[in-house]
């Protein structure tokens, strides 16, 4: 099944709830970088093959009808011309709050990836080389991570037409995401998961 729905916004910008949202909404299943964790065997090398310019999209998101989070965020032109129809979703928070979260989760666990077991190292090495795709390098002090979010998140603007582009911070809850979706709106709570206690409780069970 082609993507429908394709979210670029970066990791810490809430991609877990709107991965749990989409799938509520039926608009799933949906890919995100937990999945390459949990399939590393299949997903791995075709993401590493992405990030040296040789994607097969097609292979990737096979079973998935939405995808959100890296690695897919780092990708957003390339995945506007293999899927012109899709609607994409463009999650974003305040700038320094997000570079406090993406510091002592994601960037944190980049920086210490020589230390992890050797079956993880593949998996961080991947994910690196994507978030550096994106505009992350190592080593950017504060106004860095902050330039370079505010840059990615203007790159989206300028590459995907408005009418397929929502603009969101999950905090607004399910009825911006519904409308743009064209689905009813649940009478359960919106999703709110993924804090960073929870963050590193998913890379320890994984190590």
């Amino acid at each position: 099944m082609p993507l429908k729905v394709i979210g670029v916004g970066v990791g810490r910008t809430g991609t877990y709830s709107l991965k749990l949202a989409i799938n509520q909404l039926g608009c799933g299943p949906c890919h995100h970088m937990e999945e390459v964790l949990h399939h590393m065997p299949e997903q791995l090398p075709l993401w590493q093959a992405a990030v040296n310019g040789r994607p097969d999209w097609s292979t990737i998101y096979n079973g998935y009808a939405s995808a959100v989070d890296w690695p897919t965020a780092g990708f957003c032109q390339e995945l506007n011309k293999a899927y012109p129809s899709a609607k994409f979703i463009l999650t974003v928070r305040n700038a320094e709050s997000w570079v406090e979260s993406f510091s002592g989760t994601i960037y944190k666990a980049l920086a210490g990836r020589d230390h992890v077991p050797d079956h993880m190292k593949p998996w961080l090495d991947m994910s690196n080389n994507v978030i550096t795709k994106t505009g992350f390098a190592s080593g950017l002090d504060v106004a860095g991570l902050t330039k370079a979010f505010n840059d990615h998140s203007q790159l989206v603007r300028q590459l995907i037409p408005a009418d397929r582009l929502l603009i969101y911070e999950v905090k607004q809850g399910w009825e911006p995401l519904c409308k743009f979706l064209g689905q009813a709106v649940p009478s359960e709570d919106f999703p709110k998961t993924n804090s960073r206690e929870e963050f590193w409780e998913r890379i320890k069970a994984a190590t």
